[in-house]
């Protein structure tokens, strides 16, 4: 399992060069990846659903107990054949849809899409939270560089924005949550948190912050309008991410943790109402849609509430149904995508109301798509048929509150068979009105691609005990088994009563002229699109506004929002007590106290200093001063490093001072910005002193850290002082790191200053630089027009 997932990014690695030297054949190397991983997934299906699933793992972290752990069970295996099976497909199709003679987009886009095709097999492989977080966000990254492309038009770098903003979002909660989860496990590992789920005030928290993951990332209401927008992207990539793969991401997410938290209110209602909402206004807005691509987005998102509210509901039978349905809606609607895609390229439009007679014309592209809009509808002999009758059977099976959810399962479901009949007229219908469009061919290959998983919809029904253990052994996790099988016929049943119904009432949606001119409509103040582009312009807004008084361009408001911040935030935590402090001591060495008064009063005398060159010298003096108490506590490294800095920066003031007056300028009209500054500084300094003298004396409570630090100094580093093993032996990388960028930074200061000074025009070879002078008696011979004006 783990080859399989490092297969992948190896293969993406080297596509872009083939796909630069080839072309379109880059797609069906990449395709050799998830066909390899289908293969090998099918072939330890048997262990994945015994109930002792495979288990792989490598430690990363061990010391923190950071590992990656692969996990095969029956959840695992449904999502691979989707992801492994429909990525195998789309991939080739892609090798026909692509230009032929566009390297770079065959380069790219093959790459993203074998990476994409790694990130969600790693994905629901994960058996720990942090490396389920990773190729989560991963998965982002594709689709967004994907939706985006080129890169080169407003609408592409728009859509691909939103559904980055928007995932990413609900990504970062979902971090928060797992971690919050883990913690209060005891525990990082996804089979052990479910095998004994936690409770609490943090739980529900943490559960609230993976749902809103999930909703994001699976765009359910009000997170919904990014999938519509990223329609733009290339149609195998619609059919790959935003019908089979990426958009089953939330949907996998509710499924993985529902087994130990179904019946947390947390989680269920949530998941329940925003998936009931959800199904019944995607599918309202699928009946306005005119794009064929828009028409099916709206449709997935119908859908995909479908799946949610399956999950939500919490028992046996709704799992089985959702196992099932998971299934199904990856096989028609990726079917429906490329049939979209055949239409788009060989037709030149998608419009529905720019398409006439194809039906005629492509009788059997016409058949597979007849037999995964039917499978969508919910219609026998099809797998979409098997798991709408389990869904309903759950549903109106149940009690109360199950039922009433399944009338709103019911009027969604005839929203979706109005939507479906709106597909198949408006593709491949002959208008009376519209001539019939002229005869292309509509390519053999790409029809034998669609037939792939528009066919599996069909055979599968026929066999439904192929797939059966996968899904029961999932839905086992809800409760025991309660004797139901899938199958097409179970009797007259009122779930199939229900569903003739539905039937019915759809057909009679799809004809009645009125319904089909209201469908859709949702005012615009209402539009969750409308939202989402206020929200953004509202944070643009807070952002801007937030830089401008901040960001101001002076240095004195930058120390006083650091220094505030400094004296507030940990300030409160101080004053909320709850820390004991150790005995306190006045000095641990009589040489503190001359030292103490010599820094104080260098510093007040900083203060009042007129002239710039004493009071750097006084600064000087507060550093020198700071070092010699480093030498009398025994840190003399800390003081040699301290005596450096001090030197050093005395030379570089002294270079850079000679260019000022002698004396600072007084500005008459900013003496009231000086107690403002003067408050801050005290309480800044106040706090500190105060913070140091409290911590000095702490004793209890010192994290496992510090413990093991000081224990292990002396031994491994042969260093008594832990200071000085931390910094030389412990953390000596990170130590050479922070010397190598300020080497870097001395570098480039100097030289930008010595080219300042080539471009100002330094004196010729062999002439004196009278800039260098020093001045005599004190006297000021620095024309204004060179003096840039500085107030303390």
């Amino acid at each position: 399992m783990l080859v399989a997932i490092v297969a992948h990014f190896a293969l993406a690695a080297v596509l872009p060069l083939i796909g630069r030297r080839y072309g379109r054949v880059a797609f069906l190397v990449g395709a050799l990846a998830p066909a390899a991983t289908l293969g090998y997934a099918l072939s330890r299906a048997g262990e994945a659903v015994s109930g002792t699933p495979p288990v792989d793992t490598v430690a990363w972290a061990p010391v923190i107990g950071l590992e990656f752990t692969a996990r095969l069970d029956e959840l695992a295996l449904l999502l691979i054949l989707l992801v492994s099976g429909i990525g195998a497909v789309v991939l080739c199709y892609y090798s026909q849809y692509a230009k032929a003679d566009d390297h770079r987009t065959a380069a790219r886009d093959s790459a993203l899409l074998v990476t994409f095709a790694g990130a969600m097999l790693g994905l629901v492989l994960a058996d720990d939270v942090i490396s389920l977080y990773l190729f989560w966000e991963l998965t982002t990254v594709c689709s967004f560089l994907l939706v985006g492309g080129d890169g080169v038009a407003k609408r592409l770098r728009k859509s691909a924005t939103q559904a980055l903003l928007v995932t990413s979002l609900g990504g970062l909660a979902m971090l928060l949550g797992l971690i919050l989860l883990g913690t209060a496990a005891g525990t990082m590992r996804i089979s052990e948190i479910l095998a004994d789920p936690p409770s609490g005030g943090i739980v529900t928290a943490a559960l609230l912050l993976i749902l809103l993951g999930a909703l994001t990332k699976s765009a359910q209401v009000p997170f919904h309008p990014w999938l519509p927008s990223a329609m733009v992207a290339p149609t195998p990539v619609s059919a790959y991410l935003h019908a089979a793969a990426m958009v089953k991401a939330g949907v996998y997410l509710v499924a993985r943790f529902s087994p130990g938290f179904a019946d947390h209110p947390a989680w269920w209602i949530p998941v329940v109402v925003c998936g009931l909402w959800t199904m019944l206004l995607g599918g309202f807005r699928a009946l306005r849609q005119y794009d064929l691509k828009t028409l099916l987005a709206y449709g997935t998102i119908s859908q995909l509430g479908f799946l949610m509210i399956m999950l939500g509901s919490g028992t046996w039978m709704s799992a089985l149904a959702a196992g099932t349905l998971i299934l199904a809606h990856g096989l028609f609607k990726s079917a429906l995508f490329l049939t979209v895609g055949i239409i788009d390229k060989r037709a030149g439009t998608r419009d529905i109301r720019e398409l006439s007679g194809l039906g005629r014309q492509w009788r059997t592209l016409t058949t597979l798509a007849t037999f995964a809009a039917m499978s969508m509808a919910g219609l026998p002999p099809l797998l979409g048929f098997i798991g709408k009758e389990v869904a309903l059977e759950a549903l109106f099976g149940g009690d109360t509150l199950d039922q009433v959810i399944g009338v709103g399962v019911a009027i969604g479901s005839v929203l979706t068979v109005a939507y479906s009949l709106r597909f198949l007229r408006g593709a491949f219908g002959t208008k009376p009105d519209m001539a019939a469009a002229e005869p292309v061919p509509c390519g053999r290959l790409m029809t034998g691609l669609v037939a792939i998983p528009a066919l599996a919809g069909l055979v599968l029904a026929f066999v439904p005990e192929v797939i059966e253990p996968m899904e029961a052994g999932y839905a086992d996790g809800y409760g025991s088994h309660p004797g139901y099988h899938l199958a097409l016929w179970h009797g007259i049943t009122p779930a199939l009563l229900i569903s003739v119904g539905i039937v019915v009432v759809g057909f009679l949606v799809h004809r009645y002229a009125g319904l089909q001119r209201l469908g859709g409509y949702v005012p615009e103040p209402l539009r969750a699109q409308t939202w989402y582009t206020k929200s953004v312009e509202s944070l643009e807004f807070l952002a801007q506004g937030v830089t401008g008084r901040i960001q101001v361009g002076s240095l004195p408001v930058y120390l006083g929002v650091i220094l505030t911040t400094l004296v507030v935030v940990p300030g409160a935590g101080l004053l909320s007590g709850g820390v004991e402090f150790g005995e306190l001591r006045l000095v641990d060495n009589w040489l503190q106290l001359p030292l103490s008064v010599l820094v104080l009063a260098a510093a007040v005398t900083a203060l009042i200093a007129r002239r710039r060159l004493t009071a750097v010298l006084l600064a000087g003096v507060v550093g020198y001063g700071i070092g010699a108490w480093f030498v009398v506590d025994g840190g003399a490294d800390l003081a040699l490093a301290q005596f450096l800095v001090e030197t050093l920066t005395l030379v570089v003031f002294v270079f850079v001072i000679r260019r000022f007056p002698p004396r600072f300028i007084e500005n008459r009209g900013y003496v009231h910005g000086r107690w403002p500054k003067a408050i801050v500084s005290v309480a800044a300094g106040t706090f500190v002193a105060v913070l140091a003298v409290l911590y000095s004396g702490y004793t209890s409570g010192m994290p496992e850290g510090s413990r093991e630090y000081i224990q292990r100094a002396e031994d491994e580093t042969g260093a008594t002082n832990v200071v000085n093993a931390i910094i030389v032996d412990f953390r000596a990388f990170d130590t050479i790191g922070e010397i190598t960028v300020l080497a870097v930074a001395a570098t480039g200061a100097a030289s930008l200053i010595l080219a300042r000074s080539r471009k100002r025009g330094g004196p010729e070879p062999g002439e004196r630089d009278r800039s260098a002078e020093p001045d005599h008696a004190g006297s000021d011979t620095t024309s204004a027009a060179d003096t840039p004006e500085v107030t303390s």
